[in-house]
């Protein structure tokens, strides 16, 4: 009869909701890979839409159940109106809790891709430090242009913290869950050890390139004294020629 027949829809619609409740929602997920993550993200997106669009079996229900509660004696009405009430408050509840743990997984998701738009970013900064450490290896010239190299280097030295920031609190937040712990903290350590040497041998070099620029002072120092004595001995041998003065006469100047 119709009472049979309404209750073999709400069990059904029962076993569904509890069915979806036990693969998305009580399985304990490891996120280990980023195929893992991925394919997590997917999989809730494929059962939330699908919890959306049984909303039209469950309407359904509802109204035959309804229809069938005004016209059937009251004796009839409780069982089946509580039937109803608990079908309809756990299909909310499912597509709730569906429609929560996507949105935490997408936010999972953005998270790990923002944290590798970070570490690109600060890798590549990371590489032409590099870059510069090489070009004032053994960099020749005067003051002048070892300066400049000096200045060009802190320039570049001069980066904010605020990516390295961003980097603790991203992999901190995904850590915590257990998400991709794994990859993340070898990403971390590899990205740490080589942004600490080289910030220590950045601070090797632009002590070295001071102590060259000092250096090629005292250099241009010492060089323009000699010119400036050559410059007096030049005047004084040109005045000497100009007098017809043999060197035998000047023993000094002419040693």
């Amino acid at each position: 009869d119709k009472t049979v027949s309404l209750r073999k829809d709400l069990s059904e619609m029962h076993e569904w909701i509890t069915q979806a409740e036990e693969e998305y929602l009580e399985r304990d997920f490891e996120y280990k890979t980023p195929d893992e993550l991925q394919k997590a993200v997917e999989e809730l997106k494929r059962a939330k839409e699908e919890a959306m669009q049984k909303e039209v079996k469950v309407k359904l229900i509802t109204d035959s159940v309804n229809n069938f509660i005004a016209k059937a004696p009251p004796a009839a009405h409780e069982a089946l109106k509580k039937e109803l009430d608990v079908l309809i408050t756990s299909y909310q509840r499912l597509c709730s809790r569906l429609n929560g743990k996507c949105k935490t997984l997408e936010e999972v998701w953005a998270c790990w891709h923002e944290l590798l738009s970070y570490l690109d970013v600060e890798n590549k900064w990371l590489s032409e430090i590099e870059l510069k450490l090489k070009a004032t290896e053994n960099i020749q010239g005067g003051a002048e242009e070892i300066s400049e190299s000096l200045d060009s280097l802190e320039r570049l030295m001069r980066h904010p913290e605020d990516n390295r920031n961003q980097i603790r609190e991203l992999a901190q937040t995904l850590t915590d869950g257990g998400i991709l712990d794994e990859l993340i903290n070898e990403k971390l350590e590899k990205f740490n050890t080589r942004w600490e040497e080289l910030q220590q041998e950045a601070v090797r070099r632009q002590k070295s390139l001071e102590q060259s620029i000092q250096s090629a002072q005292e250099t241009d120092k010492t060089l323009r004294l000699i010119q400036e004595s050559l410059a007096v001995i030049d005047k004084q041998l040109t005045a000497y020629i100009a007098d017809r003065v043999d060197a035998a006469q000047v023993p000094q100047e002419a040693q």
